[in-house]
């Protein structure tokens, strides 16, 4: 199965029958290609991650970036993979034909992103943070920033980070402490420490252009004093070439349990006399400018989540088939042959929660890439701002679901796989350890549930989540003219329904002031979103496999029935979960808000 990394029946049947991505050919961006130049990319991309990125896999865990003589060294086939990356053009796949791109529809860029994941998640970190900070350029940037950095990073002579955490503060960005003093010829110079910075520092590229959050002088406290500066590693000459190395020191390597290929730094700002850094944007106005780089890397953290998730099931399913062990349970004889493992009841109900988890994400992602188009290109001004208040109300979803439940995915490949999961012999545990940074990544669970519950469910009235709600029961009205999907139908129509209710009873208490009583359990709530939403997802699926089935598409019966059956798993074994958390969040439990820290 393509290197374990996707099915390719289930990648072509999510893209042109679930989503329909070839309705995105009819905005103007997108005229010049057809369904055959966007499998193409998609053929490319899957054998760049194939040949180039799969095969060091391995090699880049085991023997992981190093800190030597105040430099990084890492194994050769990482700069010789993104080498082969830049010369396809993929790099910036989803950019204009005139700086270098193919002008892809979103959906299909981002699973051409999403296939190198899926193959070495470490390798791709260093091309998916320089296009994420490219693109925050080319939005936020002046004219020159653009010319001068985002044009080289899209080409990959340069590399691009966000530096965001400092060591004190965390996640509470508005705690930061770098600093930024302005000087006479309008640029800026940084002092300040900044940690866990994701491909920090390496030599795969000429430069590395780091986006970082400062505070001006005269900055008010918190999060509103935050200004957004372009510091490159090298500074630029007039002539665009290669300067003096900038202040910006490696202080460090940070090594973590997975995900070891990507550089984990430590980087110091200002040393000797100040980086050098120029300012992105408006002042004060950084942390909204970098939720630009920030949104579109949530999406990119779920995609992620899921592909590595994906390549677990399929290494899964691989072991089962072929792994032989036991008998079934009515065979008595001891000397009667061994069966492979897929034939035991309890390991095909593992399998079918891993594709009800990796084929539900991988919904959800591409439902966000769908609005990401929509948002931008869509005919009136109505549909591209309903797109763009969608886009904003999935993406903590987006980011979080398959996080926690595509991490779920893997550890049940380890299982599957028994004690032989639990060693470096199957890939199956290196693919938990790498997943496991996700829920992290990007903002945690709860930051993505405050989120969520806090602003997006409540943004304009409450008119996008009204329009999510109504676009369910859309779907669950067409489920209804096919028996088969009768109980599904059911099932989802109870989970939204006591969703809505818990989020009126607790809009209401938020309403009435007790706003940290209504937000003190707002990751249950997002992971009992998430749970409907995907509900959504695989119920609509259900509806294009039954329409595949009757002869409108074009994969195998066998491939539609497995769709079929795996939403009514999702059905009965997930969406009872969303009723009774709901019925859980309508109480407003505060027992782990009351517990004292003396109690504990």
């Amino acid at each position: 199965m393509a290197q374990k990394i996707i099915n390719p029946q289930d990648l072509a049947f999510q893209l042109y029958e679930l989503h329909e991505v070839e309705k995105t050919l009819g905005y103007e961006r997108y005229a010049d290609h057809s369904r055959d130049t966007l499998q193409a990319a998609l053929d490319l991309a899957l054998k760049v991650a194939s040949e180039e990125f799969a095969p060091h896999a391995r090699l880049v865990d085991e023997e992981e970036p190093r800190f030597e003589n105040g430099r990084v060294v890492m194994r050769p086939e990482v700069g010789k993979a993104l080498d082969v990356l830049k010369g396809t053009g993929l790099m910036a796949a989803s950019q204009d034909y005139e700086r270098g791109g193919m002008q892809l529809p979103a959906a299909v860029a981002q699973m051409c992103v999403g296939l190198l994941k899926g193959a070495n998640v470490g390798t791709q970190g260093y091309a998916g943070l320089t296009i994420a900070a490219a693109n925050l350029i080319m939005v936020q940037g002046s004219e020159e920033q653009q010319k001068r950095y985002a044009e080289p990073m899209m080409a990959g002579r340069f590399f691009g980070t966000m530096c965001l955490t400092e060591p004190h503060s965390g996640s509470s960005l508005g705690d930061l402490r770098t600093r930024a003093e302005p000087q006479s010829d309008g640029s800026y110079r940084l002092f300040g420490n900044k940690i866990f910075i994701s491909a920090g520092d390496h030599e795969l590229s000429d430069n590395i252009i780091h986006m970082v959050l400062a505070r001006l002088p005269d900055a008010p406290p918190g999060v509103r004093g935050i200004s957004l500066f372009l510091v490159p590693k090298i500074l630029l000459n007039a002539d665009g070439s290669l300067g003096e190395r900038n202040d910006v020191a490696l202080a460090g390597l940070i090594h973590k349990m997975g995900y070891r290929g990507t550089t984990s730094t430590m980087l110091n700002f200002g040393e000797k006399d100040g980086a050098v850094g120029y300012l992105v944007g408006e002042p004060n106005n950084g942390l909204a400018a970098m939720f630009h780089m920030m949104n579109e890397a949530r999406i990119g953290v779920g995609l992620g989540s899921v592909m590595l998730g994906y390549t677990g099931y399929l290494h899964a399913l691989e072991y089962a088939r072929e792994r032989k062990q036991g008998r079934p349970i009515g065979d008595k004889n001891p000397e009667s042959p061994q069966v492979p493992l897929i034939r035991h009841g309890d390991i095909r109900r593992m399998l079918m929660a891993q594709k009800a988890y990796v084929e539900g994400g991988l919904a959800l992602c591409l439902e966000g890439s769908m609005l990401v188009d929509q948002k931008k290109h869509a005919d009136t001004e109505h549909d591209r701002e309903l797109a763009a208040g969608l886009l904003d109300l999935l993406t903590p979803l987006i980011k979080s679901w398959p996080s926690r439940y595509c991490l779920e995915a893997n550890s049940l490949a380890i299982q599957i796989h028994g004690g032989y999961g639990y060693t470096r012999e199957y890939p199956v545990e290196q693919f938990y350890r790498d997943n496991r940074l996700n829920p992290i990544h990007e903002g945690t669970h709860g930051i993505q549930g405050m989120d969520l519950l806090g602003r997006k469910v409540a943004m304009a009235g409450g008119r996008f989540y009204e329009e999510l709600m109504n676009r369910i029961e859309t779907t669950i009205g067409e489920a209804r003219h096919y028996d088969r999907l009768a109980e599904a139908a059911n099932r989802l129509q109870q989970a939204a329904r006591a969703m809505a209710s818990a989020t009126e009873t607790i809009n209401g208490v938020k309403a009435g002031g007790e706003v940290e009583k209504a937000l003190a359990n707002a990751t249950l709530y997002l992971d009992a979103f998430g749970q409907m939403v995907v509900g959504w997802l695989w119920l609509r699926q259900a509806i294009k496999a039954l329409e595949g089935l009757a002869g409108a598409g074009s994969q195998t019966a066998e491939f539609y029935e497995g769709k079929v059956r795996a939403c009514d798993y999702f059905a009965r074994y997930e969406l009872p979960y969303v009723v009774s958390t709901a019925d859980l969040l309508k109480t407003m439990d505060t027992t782990a808000l009351d517990m004292r820290d003396d109690l504990f």
